[in-house]
């Protein structure tokens, strides 16, 4: 809220053919849980390479399932750094579920552990959205289109949903028994998914400021999905601070446009989005990229935490 200030190759392949169309064959009941957690230790694991792609390989593989995520609580996804025991539970996985280009600890060791063994989510994602596409031309530093495509499509409910569906195709490959379970759990999860998507659709239609400030550019699925720019403090990852030049640009775009929150992010530091909203004289809040989870965390899993950045921006923006 607001504060003041075991099939390999052939498995990969059919699931990035058929993701789609799995959608259109799920059912819409819930899977009634074959199995137990116990059972899932002898059963198909799965490694994702942070948490919103270990969201959808969970809810989707349920009881039958066993997923852990490489990147631990509170870790910031891009800085991740694998141990050599990370590496080893790589090719030890059945399914390791990544995004190319996100993590290059986890594209280094997927492509030299398990090549035929992984699912790279961005081939049935469909990204579209190029650094700086949806970012506000108001000032200097917020057009990052050269750093190639943006990777964060999970803010988009609706791309989200096509990860779900080649998630069971693929887990159903490597557990036959397990697969109408995991349509099932499919099908429930792209509803939840569609059901958030109408919630943000119609919550955000009646916004007064279309432009959010945001700690990194982060958010341009979201923009594009909803209709909002975005200004970043710092582009596509949230390393860089921003010279005292460029903060001092930062105030004077919040000031001439009628910007009254700036948002930061739970697992990067609020200093700098601290010090532009109180020299513009606006409230800060939080707008998580959902990389991952923390104890600060506005929720316990990814559609909690949507929820509550669209309580956030509901009230930043604001929109009646």
């Amino acid at each position: 809220m607001p504060r003041s200030r075991r099939p390999r190759a052939a498995v990969m392949s059919v699931a990035l053919a058929a993701g789609a169309l799995v959608l259109a064959g799920c059912g819409t009941e819930q899977a009634d849980g074959a199995g137990t957690a116990q059972d899932a230790e002898g059963g198909v694991t799965v490694l994702a390479g942070f948490y919103p792609l270990e969201f959808v390989a969970a809810r989707v593989g349920g009881d039958r399932v066993s997923v852990s995520s490489l990147t631990p609580p509170g870790v910031e996804a891009h800085d991740l750094e694998l141990t050599p025991r990370d590496v080893a539970g790589i090719g030890d996985a059945d399914l390791v579920v990544y995004l190319e280009g996100f993590q290059p600890a986890v594209d280094e060791a997927v492509s030299q552990e398990a090549p035929d063994s992984s699912f790279e989510a961005g081939a049935v994602a469909d990204l579209d959205v190029e650094a700086g596409e949806h970012s506000h031309e108001g000032t200097d530093e917020d057009d990052h289109a050269d750093e190639g495509m943006d990777p964060h499509f999970w803010l988009d409910p609706t791309k989200l949903a096509a990860v779900a569906g080649a998630t069971a195709d693929l887990l159903a490959q490597l557990d036959p028994e397990g697969e109408q379970g995991f349509r099932d759990n499919a099908a429930a999860l792209v509803a939840d998914l569609e059901a958030l998507d109408e919630e943000m659709t119609t919550g955000l239609s009646t916004c007064e400021t279309r432009t959010m400030v945001v700690s990194h550019e982060a958010y341009g699925y979201l923009a594009a999905r909803y209709d909002l720019d975005q200004v970043g403090i710092s582009g596509l990852t949230p390393d860089d601070e921003p010279s005292a030049a460029q903060m001092a640009e930062l105030v004077a775009f919040v000031r001439d446009n009628d910007i009254r929150t700036v948002y930061y992010e739970t697992l990067v530091s609020p200093d700098v989005a601290d010090t532009i909203a109180d020299e513009a004289g606006v409230e800060t809040a939080v707008l998580d990229p959902i990389e991952g989870l923390t104890d600060d965390s506005q929720g316990t899993d990814y559609l909690e935490i949507m929820r509550a950045n669209l309580a956030n921006l509901q009230a930043g923006q604001p929109c009646p």
